[in-house]
């Protein structure tokens, strides 16, 4: 029983840190596993159905706007990962992490491995479970703020999202503590 964890959202400017932790079953193994960077939306929406009907546990956390600003983008990061493993339904006998770091307080054996979306198939389930979630997340928020493209951008910093930034302001789920929202904030 081994959990792969993996986050999505730390760059964009807006909306929530998501972090999924995910325990295969290794008599089911699930065929396209890939980094969710590389593969297609509807490959990945595809993926995270499969992933949600063949793996042992999936767990999703997703922490705000204001919780990424309370703690910042790395500690929010580690807490959602955090969540995510103590929420799953299998207590997993190890934990392997997308990156170079294991959040403290894991409480599991953990290994942290770098680019390990793409070594590891535990991992790259997380990474797609985590991705669908935040992009239908932002989907949902560029219904209700439809002139911020974040059905294009996902909130990241493009010249397109900082244009309209400008333009128009901070939504409510803008990260205020990240330099463009915040300079934004001072004029």
């Amino acid at each position: 029983m081994i959990a792969g964890v993996d986050e999505v959202g730390r760059g964009p400017l807006l909306g929530p840190v998501v972090a999924a932790a995910v325990v295969l079953n290794p008599a089911r193994p699930i065929q396209g596993l890939a980094d969710s960077k590389v593969l297609s939306a509807s490959r990945r929406d595809a993926l995270a159905q499969t992933i949600y009907a063949e793996a042992e546990a999936v767990m999703v956390v997703a922490l705000d706007a204001a919780t990424v600003d309370r703690l910042n983008i790395l500690q929010a990061t580690f807490e959602a990962m955090r969540q995510a493993v103590a929420g799953l339904s299998v207590i997993p006998s190890r934990v392997l992490i997308d990156g170079n770091r294991v959040p403290p307080g894991l409480g599991l054996p953990a290994e942290a491995v770098v680019k390990g979306d793409q070594k590891k198939a535990s991992i790259s389930a997380a990474s797609i479970v985590a991705k669908v979630y935040r992009d239908r997340w932002c989907l949902a928020y560029h219904a209700k703020f439809p002139g911020y493209g974040f059905d294009r951008h996902k909130g990241y910093p493009t010249a397109e999202h900082l244009a309209c930034l400008r333009a128009l302001g901070p939504t409510p789920e803008h990260r205020r503590s990240f330099k463009p929202v915040a300079q934004l904030q001072l004029l």
